[in-house]
């Protein structure tokens, strides 16, 4: 093989690898229309503080057909919404609480962009950290 051609193959498999994690990582917007905000209640199954998103996994009851759905909302980071006043000890699978989401553009998935959380005690989280005065803690 030729020092042109190796040369061009080592090139165009290092410029692969330097696209990949800004290809990777994806806007909020991309996935959700942010221009619209919904209000939802449900109880927690599950809480995943992952990277690079959370995500919050609630049962759904429908008031018209009396079906459960599970739906799931994205949030920030672990270690943002811990910074920003997040305890995991707060919010845990069996919890009932009302969430503000952006929902997916894709309207056949039962998922959305978490905005706000609140729990059934009226504790309330905005970007994911505790909000103060009234509906606050």
């Amino acid at each position: 093989m030729s020092r042109r051609v190796l040369a061009a193959l080592v090139l165009g498999f290092a410029s692969l690898g330097v696209g990949i994690p800004a290809w990777a990582h994806h806007s909020f917007a991309a996935a959700y229309d942010t221009s619209k905000t919904i209000t939802i209640k449900g109880t927690i199954t599950q809480v995943r503080l992952t990277n690079p998103h959370s995500w919050f996994f609630l049962d759904v009851k429908d008031e018209t057909t009396g079906k459960v759905n599970r739906w799931a909302f994205e949030a920030g980071t672990p270690s943002g919404m811990i910074r920003n006043g997040y305890k995991t000890s707060e919010i845990k699978a069996g919890s009932v609480v009302t969430i503000q989401y952006s929902p997916a553009k894709d309207p056949t998935q039962n998922a959305g962009m978490l905005n706000q959380l609140t729990t059934a005690e009226g504790k309330t989280y905005t970007r994911f950290g505790p909000v103060e005065g009234p509906g606050g803690q």
